[in-house]
């Protein structure tokens, strides 16, 4: 009879510290500090390397290395293009400044994209490839769950790939 009660009972245990668990992660993951900032607060620097060079970003909130929410900041200049990729997060996208352009598949074409304009906004769910470009200097901001990570469709575009 103890055996059969452990049998109805672990399982509820099991679910419970499950939950406990998500709770947990959930919180973390929303539990950032007050963040108040203008435009001449950011400190702006370079891309990361997974990025080409050339734009600018700023971390606005969390660390888009890490596990939890983050929002950043990205100027991108004139002519600026990041070939076809994938996140393993949803990447949600609005435009602050200018125009900024996007594209979904894994071939880059201009005229299959998307012209956004300020106040514009695309959400690419996990897994999905896309592209991106600026005609004109933009800026534009991205939040999500990290860690944000980039993985090109074709390696060779992959700036961290390229000869030193």
């Amino acid at each position: 009879m103890k055996k059969f009660a452990l049998l109805l009972v672990l399982p509820l245990v099991l679910s419970l510290v499950t939950v406990a668990a998500q709770k947990k992660e959930d919180s973390a993951a929303t539990s950032e500090q007050h963040v108040a900032l203008n435009p001449d607060d950011l400190k702006w620097g370079d891309v990361p390397p997974g990025l080409p060079p050339g734009a600018k970003m700023a971390v606005l909130s969390g660390d888009p290395t890490k596990k939890g929410l983050f929002t950043v900041r990205m100027q991108a200049p004139a002519g600026y293009k990041v070939p076809p990729h994938t996140h393993p997060t949803a990447e949600n996208t609005t435009v602050i400044s200018g125009t900024f352009n996007i594209g979904m598949g894994d071939k880059f074409d201009e005229a299959a994209g998307k012209s956004l304009e300020v106040g514009g906004f695309v959400v690419l769910p996990a897994g999905m490839k896309h592209y991106a470009w600026s005609t004109g200097d933009a800026i534009i901001q991205i939040h999500g769950k990290g860690p944000f990570e980039i993985k090109y469709v074709n390696p060779a575009d992959d700036p961290r790939n390229a000869k030193k």
